[in-house]
């Protein structure tokens, strides 16, 4: 058998375009595990966003029990709709 110039050619070609498909294959791998990453850490501060709405309540209420209403009861009543609204829409909070 014999080489030539277009035998290299054709080998050359047939190795850049496996390396560029298996470039392909391993960017979107990478896409992927970084989107699923994101979704753990947003569903974690989601969570987190969660605690702090309903501690956040708590104050409000124990503030408005002690006869602090003027603000308190205006932060609460929307705090309170906020939730009831994310609540009813299907958004976590």
């Amino acid at each position: 058998m014999y080489i030539d110039a277009d035998t290299i050619i054709k080998a050359a070609a047939l190795l850049t375009s496996i390396g560029s498909i298996t470039a392909v294959i391993v960017a979107v791998i990478h896409f992927i595990d970084r989107q699923k990453l994101q979704d753990r850490e947003i569903a974690a501060m989601r969570e987190e966003q969660t605690l702090i709405c309903y501690g956040l309540r708590g104050c409000l209420q124990g503030l408005i029990e002690q006869g602090c209403n003027g603000p308190c009861k205006d932060a609460l009543n929307k705090l309170d709709k906020h939730l009831n609204k994310a609540a009813h829409s299907g958004e976590d909070q």
